[in-house]
């Protein structure tokens, strides 16, 4: 459920090539998730981080994230005396 949240917004990320040679990237809807690296590689990958990073604080907060819901098999989470 994480990776498939992550990879989808991935896909949405605009990048840019900026004046100084740098690239910067974003995700439209998500305020507060970009990064700015050298190249196009190390740029993607630090958005990754990014945006997982922000999504474990959401989660850990416990603030609803549009398109994202945790599922928990209640079972799994029962404790055997």
């Amino acid at each position: 459920m994480l990776t498939d949240f992550i990879n989808k917004n991935l896909k949405k990320a605009k990048y840019k090539l900026l004046k100084d040679g740098t690239y910067f990237a974003e995700i439209p809807g998500i305020k507060g998730v970009w990064a700015n690296a050298k190249n196009l590689e190390d740029c993607r990958k630090e958005l990754q981080e990014v945006l997982e990073g922000w999504l474990l604080l959401k989660i850990k907060e416990g603030e609803r994230v549009p398109g994202f819901e945790m599922k928990f098999d209640r079972r799994s989470m029962a404790r055997h005396a």
